[in-house]
């Protein structure tokens, strides 16, 4: 709204017009800004490394999970394509007496997701979590046989 089209041409009104435009542009770009959650994911993402090799007969992920029992760690196929590998660990509660000094180790959410290749058999996942080190292992599908040539009897007439 312009306010000097009103006759009301003051350094106060100005000044208030000015304000209002500020806002209308930091509206539209809060739009398009990413959710808490995308940057929380995307923080998680991030931060958490993973090994992928492929073997003749699997795919492995590997991923440090540091200070997680097997119960905080969740591994789930999404989409069916998707594989997502996620845990949370918490800060430990505070003893009596006892105060930080410096604290460097992680704490929050650890994800990571990896989309599988068409041969993965989702349906053959297994997991192992051993010294803070997640193994998962996507076994294969066996590669499609050949199709045989058809052969079609020749009749004589």
């Amino acid at each position: 709204m312009d306010f000097r089209l009103m006759g009301l041409d003051s350094p106060l009104f100005n000044t208030l017009h000015h304000i209002m435009d500020l806002t209308d542009d930091t509206t539209e770009k809060n739009l398009n800004a990413p959710t808490r959650t995308y940057v929380r994911d995307a923080k998680a993402m991030a931060a958490t490394p993973a090994d992928v090799k492929e073997y003749p007969n699997s795919y492995v992920f590997v991923v440090d999970m540091p200070g997680l029992k097997s119960g905080d760690i969740k591994v789930q196929v999404e989409d069916d394509n998707v594989l997502l590998i996620s845990g949370e660990r918490k800060r430990e509660e505070e003893k009596e007496g006892a105060k930080y000094l410096k604290m460097e180790r992680r704490v929050g959410k650890f994800m990571r997701k990896f989309v599988l290749p068409e041969n993965a058999n989702v349906e053959g996942i297994s997991a192992v979590c051993q010294d803070g080190v997640l193994t998962v292992t996507v076994n294969k599908l066996p590669p499609p046989e050949p199709k045989k040539p058809k052969t079609i009897e020749v009749k004589i007439a």
